[in-house]
């Protein structure tokens, strides 16, 4: 809803892809089979990195990675998602080795000479997004605002975000030392940007193996065949089934009616629950969103003002009575222009801090004058305000009563359940049912995922029956939100191996499902061949009822219905000519021939446009793929020579302390 105006969260996706990255080339190793070696280590240290090379595993110099590096790295992970206790374990495996890699990525450094200096971490602050935020419009935030930041955004002290930025300086330092002989020709720059941007239409013959399979008709012998050959698939294979005799419970069944809440009891709730009913300072706004072209040049603010200026003029002309259209004109805020500036009620903090100062500063129905933000400038008027308050109870007594209400109900249902399996006990579940007037129903022979009549969700009744001894007593199981069965299981017929004539339907099924993948992919073969030789797919897919159909002009990323991403299904398609047919294509649930019909290679002005591009990307992946390589042979010495030891008793299950 204010979508130009939440607070900025730049901050943290530049960290994640500052810090994370210069990790991610480590994660080329995941889970290093042998790397996680047990050893006593104290419970606050991950784990112990013995660095020193051959004479290293005798007089190793050793160096600790805290608990709490680890945690911090699964925060990033899991970029403020709560991990679930069983998924900790992988977390932990993956967050560790990956600061492990990434010490020894800096020892690696270190023992280069590579180093990284305060003054290189001052340059890095100034730099990028990073530097746009510490330093808006050329100045500095302040030490206090620049530590809350850090504090807020990534959970750590400036000392240690410092310290972790010239750890990367210093892997970006040994990743260009490493890489810095790779080059890229200019003929594979060309041959690249060829492939990538040759764009191709094309008609396509498609099978479906929905439509193959109805035409797999095998004689009752063949299927008999079949039955026999799997005997043990089929063994077992009609489940076990019960007969259950059941109650199901609702709040319209209980005794006494709808339960009556008491005032006092009204008022205990109220005062017992009075963070509830807190309402934080709040104000009702609209805005009107001038912005400042990042391309607009030297002039580009002046004539940003310039206009809001105009528009404020206006406003204050009709004392903003126009305000709604104006918004609706002139607004540069997606989220709220088409509301006329409209952007509901906002609390303290909510909005950057410009913003909600000036709009909490106002009264309602004040106009401000012009606000700079980050995002431009800013006409706002307040409409209305509210104090901190607690609501009173006159407000909240009837959603109190409501709550208070379900409450009791859902005591009462399970109450009068409980009540019913104790009576059924002493004589039985019919005549308890029919003693209260409630009906009783008798299922058919049921298998443990059934569902049955009158209960909103019987999957808990039906796990329990199917749990118990025919002849247990009566049992309660809930069926829904504050609903209850009262069950007894009256008859079993245990799982058993059905005949070939009480299952031929199913063994049918079976059979197409096998045999349609060999039958597709031989029709599919059978439709290149003759659009080969005769040189004519509409002919050729006639012939084996095949669909026509036609792409769009698509490149390589394109998916394409019937085949799929060209880039897995058929790159082959991109090295045809004009006319060319391809060769079969096959996926699980389709097969296609395709025949080119237009091919659009780019031009040598568009080459030369993505030339520099191209290179830079190419010389990346290439950097990227030697600077693994070199990662890898190094991460695998530190295993062969048994240096890295971790503390295992802290990869159990378990939730992340301090989160």
């Amino acid at each position: 809803m204010i979508r130009f105006l939440q607070k900025d969260t730049r901050l943290t996706r530049w960290i994640f892809g500052v810090i994370i990255g210069a990790t991610c080339v480590t994660m080329v190793i995941f889970l290093v089979p042998g790397i996680f070696n047990d050893t006593t280590t104290a419970s606050d240290t991950y784990a112990t990195i013995r660095h020193g090379g051959f004479l290293g595993r005798f007089l190793p110099a050793q160096e600790t990675i805290p608990v709490v590096d680890v945690q911090q790295a699964i925060r990033r992970m899991a970029r403020g998602q709560q991990i679930p206790d069983m998924l900790m374990p992988i977390y932990m495996q993956q967050a560790g080795q990956s600061v492990i890699q990434q010490h020894i990525l800096i020892e690696e450094a270190r023992s280069l000479g590579i180093t990284a200096s305060d003054d290189d971490v001052r340059r890095f602050l100034h730099t990028g997004q990073l530097g746009q935020i510490l330093f808006p419009d050329g100045q500095y935030i302040g030490d206090a605002r620049y530590a809350e930041l850090i504090s807020d955004q990534l959970q750590m002290t400036v000392e240690k975000f410092e310290s972790e930025i010239k750890q990367q300086i210093m892997a970006d330092r040994l990743r260009d030392l490493i890489t810095g002989g790779i080059i890229v020709s200019d003929a594979e720059v060309r041959d690249a940007d060829l492939k990538q941007d040759t764009k191709i239409k094309f008609q396509y013959a498609v099978l479906s193996a929905d439509d193959l399979r109805k035409t797999i008709n095998p004689t009752d012998t063949e299927l008999e065949t079949f039955y026999k050959q799997n005997a043990a698939k089929y063994k077992d294979a009609d489940p076990e089934t019960r007969k259950i005799q059941y109650v199901n419970i609702t709040d319209t069944d209980i005794p006494g009616g709808k339960p009556q809440i008491a005032q006092a009891e009204i008022q205990q709730y109220y005062n017992q629950n009075q963070q509830q009913y807190h309402v934080d300072p709040q104000a009702k706004v609209r805005h009107i969103l001038i912005s400042v072209d990042p391309n607009g040049g030297p002039n580009a603010d002046a004539t940003a003002k310039a206009k809001a200026q105009g528009i404020l003029d206006q406003l204050r002309k009709d004392n903003g009575k126009d305000f709604a259209d104006l918004a609706k004109k002139n607004s540069d805020d997606p989220g709220s222009k088409d509301q006329g500036g409209e952007l509901g009620w906002i609390k303290h903090g909510v909005t950057v801090p410009e913003f909600d100062q000036t709009a909490f500063a106002q009264q309602p129905g004040q106009i401000s004058g012009l606000i700079r933000t980050r995002f431009g400038y800013h006409i706002i008027q307040t409409e209305a305000k509210e104090d901190a308050h607690t609501k009173p109870l006159d407000e909240v007594k009837q959603s109190i009563v409501d709550t208070l209400t379900k409450q009791r109900e859902a005591q009462a249902v399970q109450a009068f359940a409980d009540q019913l399996a104790t009576e059924a006990q002493k004589s039985s579940l019919a005549q308890a049912a029919q003693a209260h007037h409630v009906p009783v129903m008798t299922s058919d022979s049921v298998a443990a995922n059934a569902t049955l009549p009158g209960m909103s969700d019987s999957s808990k009744l039906l796990s329990a029956a199917f749990s118990i001894k025919p002849g247990t007593p009566a049992q309660v199981a809930s069926t829904g939100d504050n609903t209850f069965g009262v069950f007894q299981v009256t008859d079993v017929m245990p799982a058993h191996t059905p005949t070939f004539q009480e299952y031929k339907s199913h063994v049918l099924d079976d059979f197409r499902d096998q045999q349609v993948t060999s039958l597709l992919a031989r029709k599919t073969n059978e439709l290149a061949d003759r659009a080969h030789a005769e040189h004519d797919l509409a002919k050729a897919a006639k012939e084996v009822g095949a669909t026509i159909k036609t792409s769009d002009l698509v490149g390589r990323d394109a998916q394409v219905p019937d085949i799929g991403s060209l880039a897995q299904s058929a790159p082959s398609l991109f090295d045809l000519s004009n006319g060319q047919i391809g060769n079969a294509i096959n996926n699980s649930t389709t097969g296609a021939v395709a025949q080119i019909t237009d091919k659009q290679q780019p031009s040598d002005a568009d080459l030369a446009k993505n030339f520099d591009s191209t290179r830079d990307n190419l010389l990346n992946q290439r950097r990227e793929q030697m600077f693994s390589v070199f990662a890898s042979n190094l991460f695998s010495n530190y295993e062969k020579d048994q240096r890295i030891l971790i503390n295992r008793k802290l990869q159990q299950p378990g939730p992340l302390s301090g989160s």
